[in-house]
């Protein structure tokens, strides 16, 4: 495998670099989601300077307003945009999960009509999977979605659902056949969410922010163009974008890890204790050290992933390996940063006393949310051992 770009992967990462420095707010401390109102219109600005560039969505064809990026150019991106942290929580549902979906399984229609306005930075989406009863065995989801004429009748719930409050659309998963096995009974359904009968109710995270919602369908009544792909299709469609979204989101996340590491770095070069720097101490240097090697690890873990994908071939066992080590690495290197910071890593941004904006407080507890999304680190050693391990069923 050849772990080196080619000079026009070089000279993307280049250009977008240094526009990312120009374009990132200075204030910026976001992590993926926007929750404050002031981050969600920053957010919202820079994804309209970036579909300016034609870089929303690089993977995507170029009709639709992407740039018929390779693999490994959209890996590039993904490790900038991760990097420099950019504001781009308003489009992760959209560019990760929902557009790929639409592009494999959606009609010519369906990509016409909600295509072009995610990449114009202009349309938001939510994701509609987990409901109460059915987080990570998410095939026992409850919602129902019954043919009425010429059209489905949605009723059910649906939480953990990020954004919702903010989206204009959302894709859905729904129950079609309920005499079906539960893997085989779901449909694909994507609902404006100014449709009569749905109602946001808002879930306050551990950080004290507001990303998820649960979102109630009382008598929703949706066209049946709403439907993806086939009926009785979705967990098919489910598990490819799944596949998609773990690897991009790792990606960026590795790059994240690695900046946030050259920050707790800087931070320990230039503070003094008892009279050298904090990088004097053999403990916090090992402790970096570990996350270092940790990181580069991931990285090429997502490399494989994508080698992979460049080659057309399936991919998603090594996506679980990686969404697996990855999140659980970020836990480690968060949890690195509160000891090293001591009492100063508690503290909120907003602290007179807080230490690197707070940044390390904020992320722990999202890094924690971050090893649930996307399937629990228990669903991928499941995975992993039945499909890549063909170990039985425990």
């Amino acid at each position: 495998m050849d772990f080196h770009f080619t000079p026009e992967e070089q000279a993307f990462r280049q250009e977008l670099r240094g526009w990312l420095k120009e374009n990132v707010p200075p204030d910026w401390e976001g992590v993926f989601l926007e929750e404050e109102e002031k981050e969600w219109q920053q957010g919202r600005a820079f994804v309209k300077k970036l579909s300016q560039k034609g870089w929303v969505a690089p993977a995507w064809p170029k009709e639709y307003g992407g740039m018929e990026a390779s693999p490994a150019l959209q890996l590039v991106y993904n490790e900038e945009m991760g990097y420099h942290r950019a504001p781009i929580g308003s489009i992760i549902q959209a560019v990760g999960i929902v557009g790929p979906a639409i592009l494999f399984f959606g009609s010519e229609e369906q990509k016409k009509q909600h295509l072009p306005p995610v990449t114009a930075g202009e349309r938001v989406w939510s994701q509609g999977f987990s409901e109460p009863e059915a987080g990570s065995d998410l095939a026992s989801l409850k919602m129902r979605a019954v043919k009425d004429g010429d059209d489905y009748v949605i009723n059910g719930d649906k939480i953990w659902t990020s954004n919702a409050h903010r989206s204009e659309w959302c894709a859905l998963l729904a129950r079609t056949d309920p005499t079906a096995p539960k893997h085989r009974g779901i449909s694909f359904l994507l609902v404006d969410m100014k449709t009569p009968g749905i109602t946001v109710q808002p879930i306050i995270n551990m950080a004290n922010m507001h990303s998820f919602n649960q979102v109630f369908f009382e008598d929703v009544r949706v066209p049946k163009s709403a439907l993806l792909g086939e009926e009785n299709q979705g967990w098919y469609i489910t598990a490819m974008t799944l596949d998609y979204e773990r690897s991009s989101l790792v990606a960026a996340g590795v790059s994240m890890a690695k900046r946030y590491l050259d920050d707790l770095v800087h931070y320990c070069k230039e503070t003094k204790v008892n009279g050298g720097n904090l990088l004097d101490n053999p403990m916090v240097r090992h402790k970096l050290a570990e996350i270092a090697i940790e990181i580069e690890v991931g990285k090429y873990m997502v490399y494989r992933v994508v080698s992979l994908q460049a080659r057309m071939e399936p991919g998603s066992i090594e996506a679980a390996v990686c969404k697996l080590y990855n999140t659980e690495m970020n836990v480690r290197l968060t949890n690195t940063g509160i000891e090293v910071l001591g009492l100063y890593g508690q503290l909120q941004k907003d602290s007179k006393w807080s230490q690197l904006m707070g940044r390390f407080q904020k992320s722990y507890l999202y890094a924690i949310a971050m090893v649930v999304g996307g399937g629990t680190s228990e669903i991928q050693r499941n995975i992993i051992a039945m499909r890549g391990l063909g170990l039985p069923r425990g």
